[in-house]
Order: structure tokens, then sequence, then C-alpha cells
């Protein structure tokens, strides 16, 4: 079967396919999936690219919607024709974080999913939301859960709350949706005003252009009274966290799910104390977390936004496009 891998060094003129071995039927608690559909995150474009280094020929992307196939013995959960999404993290299905790097990620430390066939245990996939279609289910893996777990299952987020999002890219539409759903209002950057309109089609309550406007954290929180935002979703890392204490109000929360602006910096440690707020970095979540998710979009409705759809053997020209930073949500590849 054909598979795209990561090259040697890692670029992307290296990056394309490989002949795999089929994977074969699955044993006791195992499920045969056949793959159809994934979406990029900035976590896979530091895979194939070599900032995140892998082993060569790592098959490449964390994130997949298929169909099951087959079942192994002692599987009741999934049936043949079941649409099924992958776990970000197949070893933690509940409870605390128990890892702390990627080792067992899929596309990173261990083969992802950018291949036509998977065989692995069935607690490493959980239903898909009903109605998606498979690159539709493939973005709730990662940025749809990281959203999910920093506003829902860590941040307690309840209608009234306010919330800033940087930026609109996976992770951030998901969390406008997931807090418009909620009752929630939003707050929205980013540095193309049409990208800002088209956040505020989707529900956001306010944007802010954070070229034109500096010290939009200040910013920001006047437009809240003077109270300051009760969540932010901070993605860009050491470069927007000053702004993003700015913006918190006192006792709030900021989930640092991103390092964009790179991985170190100064931090304003005694306005962070002065403000009294939760700093809490988290990578995307729990197989559990993932189910609660899938139940809340099957209840919701929401759908997710997909910019763009590239075919398999195009995965290089879909990363490029990654890098140009013109997307708007997610970038599917389906195949």
């Amino acid at each position: 079967m054909k598979a795209m891998t990561v090259g040697s060094p890692a670029t992307l003129e290296t990056l394309g396919f490989s002949e795999k071995p089929d994977p074969g039927q699955p044993g006791e608690g195992e499920i045969r999936v056949a793959l159809h559909g994934s979406s990029l995150n900035f976590h896979d474009l530091g895979v194939v690219t070599g900032r995140m280094p892998a082993e060569a020929g790592r098959i490449a992307l964390a994130d997949a919607g298929g169909t099951v196939e087959a079942v192994g013995k002692g599987v009741t959960e999934f049936a043949v024709g079941d649409r099924v999404v992958s776990c970000f993290f197949p070893d933690w299905q509940d409870g605390a974080p128990t890892i702390g790097n990627f080792s067992r990620t899929p596309g990173d430390g261990i083969d992802g999913f950018a291949t036509e066939f998977v065989v692995t245990r069935a607690t490493a996939f959980t239903h898909a939301p009903r109605g998606y279609d498979h690159v539709e289910a493939a973005t709730i893996t990662t940025a749809g859960l990281t959203a999910w777990r920093a506003l829902i299952a860590d941040g307690g987020l309840k209608a009234g709350d306010t919330v800033l999002l940087l930026g609109t890219g996976g992770v951030s539409i998901w969390a406008l949706q997931i807090a418009k759903a909620m009752g929630a209002t939003a707050i929205v950057t980013s540095s193309s005003g049409e990208k800002l309109e088209r956040a505020r089609d989707l529900g956001a309550d306010h944007v802010v252009n954070y070229r034109e406007v500096k010290g939009w954290g200040r910013a920001v929180a006047d437009w809240t009274g003077g109270r300051g935002v009760d969540y932010v979703l901070e993605l860009g890392g050491a470069g927007t966290l000053a702004n993003s204490i700015a913006a918190v109000r006192v006792g709030g929360h900021i989930a640092l799910i991103g390092t964009v602006t790179g991985v170190a910096g100064d931090v304003p440690t005694a306005a962070l104390m002065a403000k009294q707020a939760r700093l809490q970095g988290l990578i995307v979540g729990s197989r559990r977390q993932q189910q609660e998710f899938v139940r809340a979009i099957d209840a919701t409705g929401i759908r997710p936004v997909v910019d763009r759809r590239f075919p398999l053997g195009k995965l290089a020209e879909a990363f490029r496009f990654q890098q140009s930073s013109g997307h708007f949500g997610k970038i599917g590849i389906e195949w």
C-alpha cells in the first residue's frame, strides 16, 4: 500500500510516497480501518520539515478519519462499517495527563495516518461525529480536542463567559464555535481584515487587528469594560503572552497551547502574579475527552471550517499552503 513518509533529510522536497506492507487482519482487541481523510497541524509541519525530528520513513500525519473494515476478537465498541476517528495520544485513555512528549503520537513517535489502511488497538480510535465526512472528522483529533479541553474539560467554560482567541487557525476557529455554542462571548485577533470578517460571520462578538492595535491586550480588556476576559487561548507563546496577561481578568485562565512566535522568551511574571491568573500548558487531550467532545458535537450540530482540501499526493503542496498562513480554519487531506 502507498504511504506518505518523512524523507532524509526531512524537507517538503523529500516528503513523498513509499510502498508499505499491508497491515493485514486485526488481532484480538484490534480493528482494521480504511483511511480516507486527515487534516494538517502545526505539529505535522514541524515533523515533515525536520523542526521536530522523526525517523526517516515515518508515515506522516497525526489525524485520521476512516471506516472500520474488520474487528478482532473481543472488540465490541465498533462494528464493520462504523466511521471512526483517531486519537492524538492513543495510550492516554482517561484521567490526568500521562505523557509529556510525542513518543507515542502518530506521525511523530510512531507511524501516522497518511496511508491507505491501519491495524491498531480499538482504543486508539473513537466513533466519528454523526454526519461528518472523513476530513471533517479528522479535524477533531488535534485542533478540535485541544480547543475543547482548553475551554470545557479543563477550563469549565459556562454561558456568559468571555473568551479571547488568538488567530484564525484550526484551534481558534474550533474554539470560537465551541464558545458560541456554549453561550459565551468571543473575541478574535488576526492581522487580516478579511479573516476577521469571516470570524464575525461565525459569531465573533468583537475582533482586533493586532497589526493595527499594538497594545491589543489592553484594548481587549477595555472592550470588556476594564474587567478582562475569563479565558485566553494563547497560541503565540512568549511573543504574545504579555498581551494575553493584559487581556485576562483577575483570577482568569490562560491556556498555553502554541508557540508560534517561538519556544522561549521573557514572561512578565509580576503582571501574571498580579492578575492571579492560571497559566496552564496543555497538549490535546485524552480519549475520554474526545468521546465527550463527539457527544457535544452530535448535540449541538457544530461543523468544522475546512478552508481547502488537497489529495494525499499533493501533501507537500498542502503544507506549503499552511506555511503561507493563508488558511482560515483547517486544511484537509482526502483520498
